[in-house]
């Protein structure tokens, strides 16, 4: 589903999808004033730390459209930090479907790829992914 119209005065919604470890965030993007929230709160309450506020709204910095949309996001799983990261994968990717013509300037400063790093399992036999039980030799 990549746009959707709103229940009010027909304004298209555009979705975007971003994960980062166990974080998923949906981002609604639409023609606007620049409002930005996440999970109802504004992003310098939401993402405490400047990092994770930084990480979550660069593409919109990048692209020069923070007055132009407007941005809902509901983030869930996870940390916080997963879920900056999450986020700002799902508006690049809201960004691209807002204006097609941003897909090469995203993709070659790297808010189209995906994070892949995960938690490493736990294996049988030790403590946790890399930590073993303590070794007693005598």
């Amino acid at each position: 589903m990549s746009a959707m119209a709103a229940p009010l005065g027909g304004v298209k919604w555009f979705l975007g999808t971003g994960r980062r470890k166990e974080s998923v965030a949906r981002v609604f993007l639409r023609p606007g004033t620049g409002k930005f929230t996440v999970n109802g709160k504004t992003p310098e309450v939401y993402f405490p730390n400047h990092a994770w506020k930084h990480a979550a709204t660069e593409p919109l910095k990048f692209t020069s459209l923070q007055d132009q949309v407007d941005v809902v996001v509901t983030a869930n799983g996870g940390g916080v930090g997963g879920q900056s990261g999450a986020v700002r994968m799902g508006l690049s990717r809201a960004l691209i479907k807002f204006n097609p013509e941003l897909q090469p300037a995203l993709r070659k400063n790297g808010f189209l790829t995906r994070d892949s790093r995960m938690k490493e399992r736990k294996k049988y036999g030790q403590k946790g992914a890399r930590k073993r039980f303590q070794f007693t030799k005598r």
